[in-house]
């Protein structure tokens, strides 16, 4: 009898901590949140801008270039990008100086979508109302913890 209780209050608090965080990590997000996939293109065609990726709080490598495809930007990261899985609320976004601080600003940054995956070639499509002039670099960013894993400052 009391193995059985133990059981049952063992199965309710597995599932509230995992409905926890289910909360945690899956927040509503914003229309500009919206992550909106493109297909990724050859590496340099019709670059804009581009960078590599250089450590922050976690390592983070790779390539990001901003292309214009059927008349948008994108943003792409490489087949060789990859950061770390520790992070749980990972964000693309656009910072206004080359080398994001560990915490950011809000009014510093746009934000591009949810990180698809910690590897590989990805894509996002910039808003239109994006002037590419006012920011500098791209930046893989923990939502949830304000933190910078890695960023490529973006030239010419």
């Amino acid at each position: 009898m009391r193995l059985n209780y133990f059981t049952m209050l063992g199965a309710v608090l597995v599932l509230t901590l995992s409905s926890c965080g289910a909360t945690l990590t899956n927040q509503p997000l914003t229309q500009a949140e919206q992550p909106t996939a493109a297909e990724p293109i050859a590496q340099n065609q019709n670059a804009i801008r581009s960078g590599t990726f250089v450590k922050a709080e976690h390592p983070t490598t790779g390539t990001a270039q901003i292309v214009t495809r059927d008349g948008k930007q994108v943003l792409e990261l490489d087949q060789a990008f990859e950061t770390s899985s520790q992070g749980p609320d990972l964000y693309v976004i656009l910072y206004r100086t080359e080398a994001p601080p560990a915490s950011i600003k809000e009014g510093d940054y746009v934000s591009l979508g949810r990180l698809q995956k910690f590897n590989g070639a990805q894509s996002y499509v910039i808003p239109d109302d994006v002037k590419l002039e006012d920011y500098k670099s791209v930046s893989i960013w923990c939502r949830q913890f304000n933190a910078t894993f890695g960023y490529a400052a973006l030239s010419s």
